[in-house]
């Protein structure tokens, strides 16, 4: 196994790296803020079936956005494809009939769509006729309730969260049209709450944060009755005359597939009533674990060296979501700004997404890995999915978020409108994702390189056992440690595929004319 951590990370951490994996471009939206508190669940694995991912859209340029409504897409795996790809403003199908925007999705058992959003009037809720076909039917929630967030528990109940304005109010769904009464669960609660429900018993969690500190509110009998609210204090990530303070767009709930709850949060620093975005941490959160906080991830950079502002609704790394692997790993994907990576027109940083890894439930994370390139995007509201694919060809992570063009959102007076690309990436395999500290410096070195037709692979690597794959998964070529006469070959994408004690890693390799 340590052969193959280590080519993974020799290959996704190479100098000069790109996109690490596959980008598909699924969609586009001039639409660019998504969310004003931590990033909802956009997009979701049905593993019989396929991926289901929705954004916010809208193809105007105007301040009120009258085409504003939540579009749809879907990756089928039996071919391995999107099923709605045209232009980047023209790909997926609108969800629904009406104006609509803040668009959440999960998939029930049979691996259909559901999709809650809000309207001028309230809630509305579509729900697919099977799974990939975006033929919706529509059953409309509580009028006068915005902002929704959703979670499906162990029984196939459908359980939102929303609010009215001020608080968190919460109902459910049962059968496709059987909407609850409304219940308060806190009257105080911010409008950056979420709810997460258990697939393998009763439990449901919402949470949200406050000024001081996080709060929860837990069901143990599938929201018939709820627990009075508990303070969360944030972890000890700031030492000194320091307070940590919880980011509002950065606590994430999530219940694995034992049943235990996860959150994760980003926080920054407070000195003497002043508030800090730079710099900022990324944290986990489990009540199995002691400690129950574990850091994910320090960014920031001396503040000389910071160029320009995060702009509206950020702090330097921010909005985390989570997922899990088929073994029970566990996976985090934000957001994280660039210091010195600057939008001239409007004096905002750019941002990068980036993704840690935990094989023991969290207690420690790999180092943050950038699956981002430096450019001239900025790549905002990431949401990992909640299951990772198994066997696209390998085990794959998909990350959706928004390809901004220009920093600085068009929404708040920052930039202008734009037709931003809506992007799926494939970071494959999750073994990619980091190894000890220490393994960057190294690897450095030691990615497989292609100069005058040789492909070069680390000495290091002693097992027999490596091949070249073409896309559909043909071996063309048996490879060895050190050169590789790789100059028949056509250009196109390949795969080095490295096999160890009944163990297999792919990478994605490019070559060039």
């Amino acid at each position: 196994m340590r052969q193959l951590v280590t080519l993974a990370a020799a290959l996704a951490i190479a100098a000069g790296q790109g996109y690490i994996g596959r980008l598909d471009t699924i969609g586009g939206t001039t639409y660019d803020w998504w969310a004003d508190a931590n990033v909802r669940r956009s997009l979701v694995n049905s593993p019989q079936f396929g991926v289901h991912a929705v954004w916010m859209s809208s193809s105007s340029s105007g301040t009120s956005f009258p085409d504003c409504c939540v579009r749809y897409n879907y990756y089928d795996h039996s071919v391995h494809a999107w099923n709605w790809l045209d232009d980047c403003m023209s790909s997926g199908v609108n969800v629904f009939t009406e104006r609509t925007g803040y668009g959440v999705v999960a998939a029930d058992s049979s691996g259909k769509a559901i999709v809650v959003a809000h309207n001028d009037s309230g809630l509305v809720l579509a729900r697919d006729a099977a799974p990939g076909v975006g033929i919706f039917s529509y059953s409309h929630g509580p009028s006068g309730y915005y902002w929704p967030d959703i979670a499906i528990g162990d029984d196939s109940v459908l359980h939102v969260a929303m609010s009215s304005g001020t608080g968190v109010s919460y109902s459910r769904l049962t059968g496709s049209s059987s909407w609850d009464s409304v219940r308060v669960l806190d009257s105080l609660a911010y409008l950056t709450y979420a709810i997460a429900a258990s697939r393998t018993g009763p439990a449901v969690f919402a949470t949200w944060v406050g000024d001081t500190a996080a709060f929860c509110l837990l069901s143990e009998n599938r929201g018939d009755t709820w627990s009075s609210r508990v303070r969360l204090d944030p972890p000890p990530a700031f030492g000194g005359d320091t307070v940590t303070r919880f980011s509002r767009q950065g606590l994430f709930p999530f219940f694995d597939s034992q049943g235990r709850l996860h959150l994760t949060a980003t926080v920054y620093p407070e000195v003497h009533d002043t508030a800090y975005v730079n710099p900022a941490e990324v944290w986990h959160w489990c009540q199995a674990n002691q400690p129950r906080w574990a850091r994910i991830h320090h960014a920031g950079c001396a503040p000389e060296h910071m160029q320009a502002s995060v702009g509206y609704g950020a702090i330097y790394a921010d909005r985390p979501t989570m997922g899990e692997g088929d073994d029970g790993e566990l996976y985090v994907a934000w957001e994280q700004f660039d210091s010195s990576n600057v939008e001239p027109q409007t004096e905002r940083l750019r941002a990068g997404v980036w993704v840690s890894g935990s094989a023991d439930n969290g207690a420690s994370w790999t180092p943050g890995l950038l699956v981002t390139e430096r450019n001239t995007m900025s790549h905002r509201f990431p949401c990992i999915i909640d299951r990772v694919l198994s066997g696209e060809p390998v085990d794959t992570i998909c990350v959706l978020y928004l390809m901004d063009q220009v920093a600085g959102f068009f929404i708040y007076n920052e930039g202008p409108a734009t037709p931003n690309p809506v992007v799926c990436q494939f970071v494959f395999p999750p073994d990619a994702i980091g190894e000890e500290a220490g393994t960057e410096s190294r690897a450095m070195n030691l990615g497989p390189t292609v100069v005058r037709g040789v492909l070069s692979l680390p000495r290091s690597l002693l097992t027999p056992h490596c091949s070249l794959l073409s896309t559909d998964g043909r071996k063309v070529l048996d490879l060895h440690p050190g050169a590789n006469d790789v100059s028949r070959l056509a250009p196109g994408v390949y795969f080095v595929r490295l096999s160890e004690d009944g163990n297999c890693l792919t990478r994605k390799l490019v070559l060039a004319k």
